[in-house]
């Protein structure tokens, strides 16, 4: 690696960054919550694909390329996906027009990732896929005594979880929260068949026409398993009982992560499902929360259509993944800037090896506001060398050429480049003949177009403002 640190991560169980040790170094493996897929992902969703790309990227860069193992799950089976499809497709059985929908979203989802220049994850397991080990999981935590049948539900009780031997984590120790705490703060639903109010949903029967499956534990309805236990049992199958780093968003560490853990632990009879849990903070838009109330909603495809893909993912990178962020039109402006810079010095330099002042900040806990401070001080130190354009491809840029750069913001401008150039060579000739007006007047007329000039003892130069 010739970098003498080693990769430090902050644990949200322990609340401390700790050094990464992962429990088989040929085969590193992460897990990632990802979408489910009933409508457009917004740029809170884009938040988690490029951090956590940008871990696996490094992953990869310190481990070997082929020894990483990532896993980003889609949610195909769920309430919001159910009630699109009826509104969408009423003509078609339930089933068929879910299946509709979650391919026509997945292909979208796809889309917008791929523009955000994220790496598709080793596996992207589909829930619908995985009814088989989800069953398994639910069968084995009924028989350890974890969970119960109750009028054709199963449900599992963190109450048996934490009475149980000291081998299993206490339930509430990734959310730091006791179980007096959960009643009291949670919205669990109150059924008359459970035996305790924080008792969760493992498996429940499917009302009619609803997506549904064989059932476990000796229930005869057919039914569907809960939100929780398609993560367990899609991490289980493809990383194995015990992994190395678990992500998503902060928002999922209570109940989702917080009942995985219960779930993973309970049925394998192990300490820890993940090594190292990880949770990327809010997103804001403009200082407020984002809401379809309040009209700032905003979808990845809303902004793709205004800004390159990479815009948006230096955007999210300027802030450490653990603060929350404020999403601004001028920081995107900014970003944008920025990218047309380093495209303009570096985008056709040879390869070099990334610069240990930019991966050493990422080591720190993916410290990529440092990170992006280091890029600045290697483009001003040496103009942009290959070192820079190397850690920048590291990092997801620089994935196309200056020349295909430029040719795409004229096109999302929509200026013809030829007319920038007649307007420029009028103005060099008003400016010939001192009327100075005339000049003024085709400035603006450029500026207004989002062009930029620039006069010096050479000529003049333009780029776009944005």
């Amino acid at each position: 690696m010739g970098i003498h640190m080693e990769l430090r991560l902050y644990d949200t169980l322990t609340k401390e960054k700790q050094p990464f040790r992962p429990l088989d170094p040929k085969n590193v493996r992460m897990y990632v919550c990802g979408p489910t897929v009933y409508d457009f992902a917004h740029i809170g969703n884009a938040r988690p694909v490029i951090v956590f790309d940008v871990l696996f990227r490094l992953l990869r860069h310190l481990y070997g390329e082929t020894h990483v193992k990532y896993v980003r799950n889609i949610t195909d089976v769920d309430d919001k996906i159910n009630d699109r499809a009826a509104r969408d497709y009423p003509g078609l059985p339930l089933n068929d027009a879910i299946r509709k929908v979650t391919e026509e979203t997945g292909k979208q989802f796809h889309a917008d990732v791929d523009a955000l220049r994220a790496l598709r994850p080793s596996i992207e397991p589909r829930a619908t896929e995985h009814i088989g080990e989800m069953r398994e999981i639910i069968e084995r935590l009924v028989k350890g005594g974890f969970a119960y049948v109750a009028e054709d539900h199963v449900l599992f009780s963190p109450q048996a979880m934490n009475a149980a031997n000291k081998v299993l984590p206490r339930y509430g120790a990734l959310s730091n929260r006791s179980l007096d705490e959960m009643i009291a703060g949670a919205r669990v639903d109150v059924a008359p068949y459970k035996r305790d109010n924080t008792d969760f949903v493992l498996w429940k029967p499917s009302k009619p026409g609803e997506p549904s499956w064989p059932s476990p534990s000796g229930i005869k309805a057919e039914g569907r398993p809960g939100w929780h236990i398609e993560c367990s049992a899609m991490a289980w199958k493809h990383l194995g009982e015990q992994f190395d780093i678990h992500g998503g968003g902060i928002d999922l560490v209570f109940p989702h992560h917080e009942n995985e853990v219960a779930q993973s632990c309970c049925a394998f009879h192990q300490s820890r499902m993940a090594n190292v849990w990880m949770h990327n903070g809010f997103l804001q838009v403009e200082s407020e929360k984002m809401s379809k109330s309040l009209g700032n909603f905003i979808t990845i495809r809303d902004l793709l259509a205004d800004w390159p893909g990479e815009v948006l993912r230096l955007n999210m990178l300027k802030t450490h993944y653990r603060s929350p962020i404020d999403w601004t039109l001028k920081s995107v402006e900014e970003s944008s800037k920025t990218l047309d810079d380093w495209y303009r010095v570096t985008a056709d330099a040879p390869a070099g090896q990334p610069a240990a002042s930019v991966i050493e900040p990422l080591l720190d806990d993916l410290n990529t506001p440092q990170t992006i401070a280091a890029l600045h001080g290697l483009r001003n130190e040496s103009g942009g060398s290959g070192g820079l354009a190397a850690s920048l491809r590291l990092l997801g840029f620089l994935s196309e050429s200056a020349a295909a750069w430029e040719g795409r913001k004229q096109q999302a401008s929509g200026v013809d480049a030829g007319e920038v150039e007649r307007l420029i060579a009028e103005r060099t000739a008003a400016r010939a003949r001192k009327d100075f007006g005339e000049s003024d007047r085709i400035r603006d007329q450029l500026a207004a177009m989002g062009v930029a000039i620039k006069d010096s003892k050479a000529g003049t130069t333009w780029e776009f403002s944005r």
